[in-house]
């Protein structure tokens, strides 16, 4: 039988590739939706590509949006990247890095894909415990998205909407490097880094890399990631 379709919203990030990597693991074709939205810079979308061919995903896309258009966070627009000697650092409060709307907008674009290729599900990598305080990473934000889901689509009101899946959203990082790894993840292909040198090495610095170095410190596996050096 032909394996049903699913929608994985792919940034090239360490927690979308595990997402896409469950995808799979649950018997699922994974058609990827990666963004260029105006972020700061093209490696994410560079590295989603090379991930998406390494899973040997065939239907994939990328969608080309401004939001620079809006501004309003340090990934599109010149505001600095915050960045912090440790991770211990990291404080409870939304950072600057935050994107305005970010998962509403790439989880509508995802939702109209799924109903063009009959696709009932979605996947994503949001995680609520090692993150930056984003308030559309949590869970009560996903509920209320599948709740508009059901209601917004012609799927869902026919009785075969679309399921969001947040596999990730109650693990640590190093929860997710380690299932990622039992997968047969190559994290050596994902970037993390908010703010890259021109040839893509991570800062070290920022908060997704203070966090994704814990993951790898805190799960035993060795951390693949090429980091500037710092003084």
């Amino acid at each position: 039988m032909p394996t049903a379709p699913a929608v994985v919203l792919l940034s090239g990030g360490l927690d979308s590739t595990t997402a896409l990597a469950i995808c799979q693991r649950d018997g699922l074709e994974a058609c990827a939706m990666t963004f260029r939205y105006g972020q700061r810079h093209q490696h994410e979308v560079n590295a989603a590509l090379a991930i998406a061919q390494r899973f040997g995903v065939t239907r994939r896309v990328v969608v080309d949006i401004d939001l620079r258009t809006f501004g309003g966070s340090a990934l599109t627009s010149d505001l600095a990247v915050p960045k912090h000697a440790s991770d211990e650092e990291i404080g409870p409060e939304i950072p600057i890095t935050y994107v305005p709307a970010r998962n509403t907008i790439f989880l509508s674009f995802a939702l109209a894909w799924a109903e063009t290729l009959g696709a009932r599900d979605i996947y994503l990598g949001v995680n609520a415990l090692d993150y930056s305080g984003y308030p559309d990473c949590r869970p009560e934000y996903i509920a209320a998205f599948q709740q508009m889901a059901d209601l917004a689509t012609k799927a869902g009101v026919e009785g075969q909407g679309v399921r969001i899946h947040a596999p990730l959203i109650h693990w640590t990082k190093a929860q997710i490097i380690a299932e990622g790894s039992r997968l047969g993840v190559d994290y050596g292909l994902t970037t993390s880094c908010y703010d890259p040198s021109p040839e893509g090495l991570a800062c070290g610095a920022c908060d997704s890399c203070l966090l994704r170095k814990r993951g790898f410190r805190d799960s035993g596996v060795a951390d693949p990631t090429r980091y500037q050096l710092r003084s």
